[in-house]
């Protein structure tokens, strides 16, 4: 037994030292290469390999994104971002006369690609976005005064367009306070919610699901865009099959009543300086759908997804994902089994993580 004990100890002794080695060998790597951009680019030139599915994702996702433009879509992205954009115009104090003569001809171009579609292939256009385009367009050019060249040859094309819905008064207006929650009922909702790793075997109603959802969509993202999707899973052998392509549901997996992936749509953007928006905005979304479900009685932990190439290419395969679309994070829900324990899981106090000016 004492042979056995020295042995062990010896293994673990070797198990020690050779973390050690790795750590003092890859410090002093990283400490080299991260000296300076010059020597980074050198590494990431030689092993590419690292970045480069986001790499191909966001290159994609600018090609797509173009050639999207001229195709027929449940939600023109491009016009969503320039009528956001007449939104902000149109709020601001005091609002200038002139307004947006860089863009308007522009937006007029993807306003009549959506009349277009609306006319050649109706309801396969979000009649909502349809209607808010047109809403705040005709705003604009209401508050716009005559005798700029752009604006009045944009106000002509405006007019020609012809599209035949109604004004439905989706333009800015002023803010309004719709609740009677105050600080103390949202600190209690939010003390509730912990990251639930033991769920009953119950049935989640999809009307409840889309509740949280409408909830999520309401978050803020940058230019409107919705830049996202959530794959939600709620078939049993569909679930255990998503569920275990992360790491982070060992021991749990099984467990699992519904599954939603988050997926961000780099198709959103015409330049690589937003490729860091779908996280965002996605993640912004996540937070209020948690949030949404907590208020339903449904529970939920978030699981990390680790940028690492064969989880990547079997997540793609699973949910047929195109490789524009990233993977942001999973988000396990359901009932929370009434003797599971959730980790208390100590925050950090505020003097670590404020500070101001």
């Amino acid at each position: 037994m004492l042979n056995k004990l020295k042995l062990i100890a010896k293994d673990l002794l070797a198990i020690t030292w050779i973390r050690r080695i790795y750590e003092a060998v890859n410090r002093l790597f990283l400490e080299v290469f991260g000296s300076s951009r010059v020597l980074t680019h050198l590494f990431y030139f030689v092993s590419f390999i690292t970045f480069n599915r986001e790499q191909t994702a966001v290159l994609r996702g600018r090609r797509d994104y173009y050639r999207n433009k001229h195709r027929d879509r449940v939600t023109h992205v491009e016009l969503r971002r320039n009528v956001h954009r007449l939104e902000k115009g149109l709020i601001m104090r005091p609002r200038r006369d002139i307004f947006a003569r860089d863009y308007i001809t522009e937006t007029i171009e993807f306003y009549e690609e959506a009349v277009r579609q609306c006319s050649t292939s109706p309801g396969t256009l979000d009649q909502s976005e349809m209607d808010w385009a047109h809403d705040v367009l005709t705003e604009y050019f209401r508050v716009s005064t005559t005798g700029d060249a752009t604006v009045d040859a944009a106000r002509v094309r405006f007019e020609a367009a012809a599209y035949p819905g109604e004004n439905t008064g989706k333009i800015p207006y002023p803010k309004k306070r719709l609740s009677d929650i105050d600080y103390g009922a949202l600190e209690k909702l939010v003390m509730q919610r912990r990251s639930v790793r033991w769920f009953e075997e119950r049935e989640i109603p999809r009307e409840l699901i889309d509740k949280a959802l409408l909830l999520g969509r309401q978050a803020p993202t940058a230019c409107n865009r919705l830049p996202y999707e959530f794959r939600v899973f709620d078939d049993p052998e569909m679930v255990r099959t998503v569920s275990a392509i992360p790491f982070g549901t060992a021991g749990y997996g099984h467990n699992i009543p519904a599954i939603a992936v988050v997926v961000g749509k780099l198709e959103s953007y015409f330049s690589p300086r937003d490729r860091h928006a779908i996280y965002v905005d996605s993640s912004l979304a996540a937070m209020q759908f948690i949030l949404g479900l907590e208020t339903l009685g449904l529970s939920s932990s978030v699981i990390n997804w680790p940028d690492f190439e064969p989880l990547e290419r079997k997540m793609q395969k699973t949910l047929g994902l195109d490789m524009t679309d990233r993977v942001v994070m999973l988000i396990a829900f359901g009932y929370a089994h009434p003797e599971g324990m959730v980790p208390y899981s100590q925050k950090k106090e505020l003097d670590t993580f404020r500070r101001y000016n």
